[in-house]
């Protein structure tokens, strides 16, 4: 999958996706922006704006606890 256009995906998706590229491909998700060329920046703002975060721990995308 190409996650350049990462901004274009279907909000609704793109968390999904990553996780599935984290668990089947990436060791991290510094692995996953080297090897998808990304901004990690970027990618962290958006999934940020969507209510998402890395959880570094479990390598996968979750939602934001509000209870934190």
């Amino acid at each position: 999958m190409n996650f350049r256009d990462f901004e274009k995906l279907d909000p609704n998706l793109l968390p999904g996706l990553l996780n599935t590229a984290l668990r089947n491909d990436c060791d991290s998700l510094d692995d996953l922006v080297r090897t998808h060329d990304l901004d990690e920046m970027a990618l962290i703002r958006k999934l940020n704006e969507l209510g998402y975060e890395y959880l570094s721990g479990i390598n996968q995308i979750r939602p934001i606890r509000k209870d934190r």
